[in-house]
């Protein structure tokens, strides 16, 4: 049986292809609106929401459709913000969201699902949100956030004492929305709302199996099973399940998964007879509808077979992995107290207003169709745009390395995770360099232009690699502020040196380390990252920290996944070098390739030449002293084999300063000093 999908989709643009998706859905339901810039979808009738009731809202990548702009409408979510193609919306995205809905009298509760990127980027939102309150004059924000992690496909055996990466979100974060959201529609407080979220979370459990992975828009398959393959475990984004097997009858395969679920360590640790159930079977995207209705008469058969009641029973498309021929079956577990379930009973019946909910009704087609909404507005971002000849070098060094790196990285993420890494790393050298070339970044002030830097960053790359550099760069543009350095290029302003720059990056690790558990050994791109600040910090070499950064990228073939979808993969695969540590690796090189020439804390500053045979030659005071400082203190620094002649290496920088002084002016004055 061969799984019925194909590379071929319906597109104009993969770029854009997003925003159009969500045009579409506006105008095919015209009660909702669409934020196009921030991709976020909201009611027209927000803004007398927001003073009615709690509101909540969700967001993740886009691709799992209807998840999640899908259910925005009375009863459920209030809102929903959308990153691109199986990657996170990016803090600035989600902050925007957060503005519009926030009920300042009610409050917000925030769905986030148990992916990384989704982690750091609403929780950055949450905090940056937080600071503006308070900046503000105002009081602490009531905003409250729940964690949906259903998933029982995969247990992470290498979750340890300090979090791991938990469970992941899938199906299940549909019924919480549908609970969340009756209860808020009631009247519900912020505590009841997030009391009925936080319950849906602990209740739920999902296993998914597929039989093919699903084609990304632009990109393609990442990997393909044979014909006569399942795999069970799969995830939403394409990430590998824990078990490939060959293809059985469908009663066997779905029993089997009813009995995973039942069995599963979190599934046990749930309290109560669970001898009551909601059961969802959720359609991945490509599986027919004749099918599903096999799946859903053999699911609810397997659960009744295990003395199980089936209260209610939800089948169709709710959170799919774009076009993935598979399933996912999720039990929501009821109280065993009567009155208690049928509280929850109620709430699932409450209807909803919204085009991905199955038991949708129409809303009344003469709403207000207005909206001068500007809540979503914040604080301004304002800089001066200035260019810099040699942080555009290394801008241009950087790109250039990316490019020619690029289709390893994406090799590497294609055996170990969704195989866009690369990509997505070569989309944010890319908007940095486009940035540079059209003038639009500080680059006479660092801290602002690395504030810049992270914006564009954030934009451009979305996605859990993503916001880790957006993270990194806002920690050193902190620590680069706070110690106050002005750096340049020579011009007379002081420089920073090697030391402080690495300084400044273990500075802005702390500042990371704050929003992600990940440490070296979890083969992520830290494992690159700390041993050359740590190096640069330490020695000032550049080179030597460069090699330490290698060192810790090759190191990861060898290593376990502890965080980010490859945590997923279970054993038996390629061992390869993890991909975001040689994405960093890739920048790194570019950095230290353009340090030949440009100050940006190497152990090469820039060249000098000073050149004067004439003895008799005065120079004023100013001149002599700079020459002097600059000559014998810089040269006691370093070794004699880094003076070379200048007609031989066209790089150099010469500068002449006349100088009569010195008892040797044929040897010490007259050299080319790469620094």
């Amino acid at each position: 049986m061969a799984p019925a999908t194909t590379s071929k989709h319906f597109l104009t643009d993969p770029r854009t292809l997003v925003r159009d998706s969500l045009r579409g859905l506006t105008l095919a339901n015209p009660h909702l609106r669409l934020d196009d810039s921030q991709k976020v979808i909201y009611p027209s009738t927000l803004a007398t929401l927001r003073t009615q009731q709690v509101t909540l809202f969700c967001g993740g990548g886009s691709g799992h459709e209807p998840a999640h702009a899908g259910f925005v409408g009375q009863g459920m979510l209030t809102a929903a913000v959308s990153g691109h193609v199986f990657a996170s919306p990016s803090s600035s995205q989600v902050l925007s969201c957060l503005r519009r809905v926030y009920a300042e009298n009610k409050g917000t509760l925030i769905v986030i699902k148990n992916y990384t990127g989704d982690i750091l980027n609403f929780g950055r939102a949450v905090e940056r949100f937080k600071s503006e309150q308070v900046n503000q004059g105002r009081a602490m924000p009531k905003v409250a956030t729940v964690v949906v992690e259903d998933d029982v496909g995969v247990v992470n055996a290498n979750d340890d004492d300090e979090g791991g990466v938990g469970r992941r979100g899938l199906a299940g974060t549909v019924l919480v929305y549908k609970l969340a959201g009756a209860c808020a529609a009631n009247g519900g407080t912020l505590e009841q709302v997030q009391h009925w979220a936080e319950y849906t979370v602990a209740h739920t459990f999902t296993i998914g199996c597929a039989l093919n992975a699903s084609s990304v828009p632009g990109q393609g398959y990442p990997r393909t099973l044979k014909d006569n393959e399942i795999e069970v475990g799969m995830g939403i984004h394409n990430e590998p399940g824990f078990e490939r097997k060959e293809l059985e009858p469908a009663d066997k395969l779905i029993h089997g998964l009813i009995d995973h679920i039942i069995h599963s360590q979190p599934f046990k640790a749930c309290k109560g007879t669970k001898s009551r159930v909601v059961l969802l079977v959720n359609n991945l995207g490509a599986t027919s509808n004749l099918e599903m209705g096999l799946i859903t008469k053999l699911a609810v058969e397997a659960v009744q077979d295990r003395g199980m009641t089936t209260e209610r029973v939800f089948s169709g498309t709710y959170m799919t992995g774009l076009a993935m021929p598979g399933v996912s079956i999720s039990l929501l577990v009821l109280p065993d107290d009567k009155d208690k379930r049928d509280n929850v009973l109620a709430l699932i019946d409450e209807p909803a207003h919204c085009p991905g909910w199955i038991n949708h009704s129409q809303v009344d087609p003469k709403a207000d169709t207005s909206s001068t909404d500007e809540s979503a507005q914040g604080p301004i971002e304002s800089f001066i745009p200035a260019s810099n000849a040699t942080w555009e070098r290394v801008i241009n060094a950087v790109y250039e390395n990316v490019v020619a790196k690029e289709p390893e990285v994406t090799r590497l993420d294609q055996v170990m995770g969704d195989g866009d890494c690369g990509e997505v790393l070569l989309s944010g050298v890319t908007a940095i360099r486009e940035a540079a070339q059209q003038r639009q970044l500080p680059l006479n002030d660092l801290p602002a232009a690395l504030a810049r830097i992270s914006s564009i960053v954030e934009e451009a790359m979305g996605g859990t690699s993503g916001i880790i550099y957006c993270l990194f760069l806002d920690g050193l543009a902190q620590q680069l502020h706070t110690e106050g350095t002005t750096v340049t290029n020579g011009d007379g302003k002081e420089l920073l040196s090697p030391k402080a720059w690495g300084a400044a990056m273990i500075g802005a690790l702390e500042i990371l380390y704050k929003y992600t558990t990940a440490r070296p050994g979890h083969r992520t791109l830290i494992d690159a990252l700390e041993p050359f600040a740590a190096t640069l910090a330490k020695t000032g070499d550049l080179t030597a920290a460069l090699d330490q950064a290698r060192r810790g990228a090759a190191a990861t073939a060898n290593m376990k996944a502890k965080r980010g979808r490859a945590a997923y993969v279970g054993g038996g695969h390629e061992k390869v070098e993890d991909a975001g540590a040689a994405g960093l690796v890739a920048v790194l090189e570019g950095i230290e390739d353009a340090s030949t020439s440009s100050p940006i804390g190497g152990s090469k500053w820039f060249t000098l030449m000073v050149k004067s045979r004439d003895t008799s030659m005065r120079a004023n005071s100013s001149l002599m002293e700079q020459s002097k400082k600059l000559m014998f203190g810089v040269v006691d620094r370093y070794p004699q084999d880094q003076i070379q002649n200048p007609s031989t290496d066209p790089l150099f920088e010469v500068r002449t300063f006349p100088y009569a002084s010195c008892h040797r002016p044929s040897k010490c004055l007259e050299f080319s000093l790469r620094i």
